[in-house]
């Protein structure tokens, strides 16, 4: 089981393809944050129009990809700094929910499904 007091999150500020998987990612989890991908630790990478972003992380057999993709919107990193800085949970929370990590608002232009009421208010 993963004690999550002890979970670090990287990110990675350099936008990364898509297409890359396990090997590519833990060797530039290794490369850019000096870390050992099998720490159980959490790296994220988002692509060039921060609107995926794929999570590698160990889980203590195998590693594993956790992938989001945007329906709208983009995911809102910090405006400057290294490659790659660690963020904290409280900033991964926002990050993943759509809040500006600066001020902890809501970001304007992401999807938001409406629902009908019933099944005949959805028929034209």
């Amino acid at each position: 089981m993963t004690n999550f007091s002890e979970l670090r999150v990287f990110l990675c500020m350099t936008p990364t393809s898509m297409n890359f998987s396990f090997d590519r990612l833990m060797g530039l989890a290794e490369r850019i944050f000096n870390q050992d991908p099998l720490s159980g630790h959490l790296f994220l990478f988002v692509n060039r129009y921060r609107n995926r972003i794929k999570i590698l992380y160990w889980d203590r057999d195998g590693f594993c990809i956790w992938y989001k993709r945007l329906e709208r919107g983009v995911f809102e990193l910090p405006t400057h700094g290294p490659e790659g800085i660690e963020l904290d949970h409280k900033q991964l929370s926002r990050l993943l929910g759509g809040l500006d990590l600066r001020s902890g608002r809501r970001r304007r232009r992401r999807y938001r499904r409406v629902l009908a009421n019933s099944c005949h208010d959805a028929l034209p």
